[in-house]
């Protein structure tokens, strides 16, 4: 792998995700041939946001490499809890480690941590905004199912606002030949303008719903998640659009007998426990996968890598973002980055959000 870090999945050219799926199959094939391949490499996993699958499999990737983990799983156990910077606690655990796995509730705190890093830096999910490595997980998981990556139609349903999953997924999808996506969600919980600005700039085919059953008859692949509680302001606000998407066996019923039925997880109420018994839930599945994924991953960016000092990066304009949730709201040293997008505006380097005046 060319790619240093791995902050957006897009990052990577066809040719290395191509690689990577087809080493996850290879891995998932013959675990034994792949068990001394990270000998003497270590692991940081730095989650300032509670994770099970996320976490658990990284560090599983990384046994099952033959290497070793560090970390914490809680910032409370951390200098973070006596105000250390996102800059320097990166700057100090990329001395002891030779990647570094993080997962931050500030949108766009992996790309500021690759900036202070000496080693690879891998994004396990940034607020509301990315979620690379699980579609890594959902890519391999749509190969190995659907033997496919193409000419599929995506219902994507739930959160699409906040769901970082759901933006990752979208982002790489959109740029295989002739996928459509269904995007099926209540008005507040719409999908953000620059995730619509990526389907339009791919030329991808989208539409826009507020009913799961009526649209269930043409999809190929059906991509739930959960109204993310902790994304939202105020319970009240989350009271609101909690419970009106549930999937169960009864919606299933003019669905297409090859759907094959994706949730990240964890899974509130948004799937009934009568659809885990059905043959295209493939969701519990897709945590396996999952650990292959982060295996192939692990092993392609430490392939021939050594350690090596950050460049200081020097700010592009004298505006801020105006995003809350942007970890340049919480940590002011970082420089102020943004580009120009087709509309002339400035997009923020980091969580992608458009500067509005």
């Amino acid at each position: 792998m060319n790619a240093k870090n791995l902050i957006d999945l897009p990052e990577l050219s066809r040719e290395e995700l191509d690689e990577l799926i087809k080493l996850a199959g290879a891995i998932m094939k013959n675990p034994t041939n792949y068990i001394d391949n990270c000998h003497g490499k270590i692991m940081a996993s730095l989650f300032y946001e509670p994770s099970t699958r996320t976490q658990m499999s990284f560090q599983t990737a990384m046994i099952r490499l033959g290497g070793s983990t560090i970390g914490f799983d809680n910032p409370v156990n951390s200098s973070v809890s006596k105000g250390e910077s996102l800059k320097d606690t990166v700057r100090v655990i990329s001395n002891y480690t030779d990647v570094i796995v993080i997962r931050n509730p500030y949108e766009g705190s992996a790309f500021a941590a690759s900036m202070f890093s000496r080693v690879p830096v891998i994004n396990a999910g940034d607020g509301g905004h990315l979620h690379p490595t699980q579609t890594l997980t959902d890519l391999v998981t749509l190969w190995y199912e659907k033997g496919r990556l193409d000419n599929l139609t995506i219902g994507l349903c739930g959160d699409i606002k906040n769901g970082r999953t759901v933006h990752s997924l979208i982002k790489s999808l959109s740029k295989y030949e002739g996928n459509k996506f269904v995007i099926i969600s209540t008005p507040q919980l719409q999908a953000p303008q620059y995730i619509i600005d990526v389907l339009e700039a791919n030329g991808c085919e989208y539409s826009f719903s507020t009913n799961l059953e009526i649209r269930m008859p043409e999809l190929d692949v059906l991509y739930m998640t959960r109204i993310q509680r902790e994304r939202f302001a105020s319970q009240e606000e989350y009271e609101k659009q909690k419970g009106i998407y549930v999937l169960d066996l009864h919606k299933l019923k003019n669905a297409k007998k090859e759907l094959k039925i994706l949730h990240p997880l964890p899974r509130v109420d948004e799937i009934a426990i009568e659809v885990d018994d059905d043959p295209r839930a493939k969701y519990f599945e897709q945590t396996e996968y999952g650990m292959y994924a982060r295996m192939a991953l692990i092993e392609g960016m430490l392939k021939n890598r050594e350690k090596t000092m950050p460049k200081t990066i020097q700010s592009t304009h004298n505006e801020k973002c105006h995003n809350p949730r942007c970890i340049t709201s919480v940590e002011s040293y970082l420089p102020n980055l943004f580009t120009r997008g087709g509309n002339g505006r400035l997009i923020c380097s980091y969580c992608e959000h458009e500067l509005k005046k």
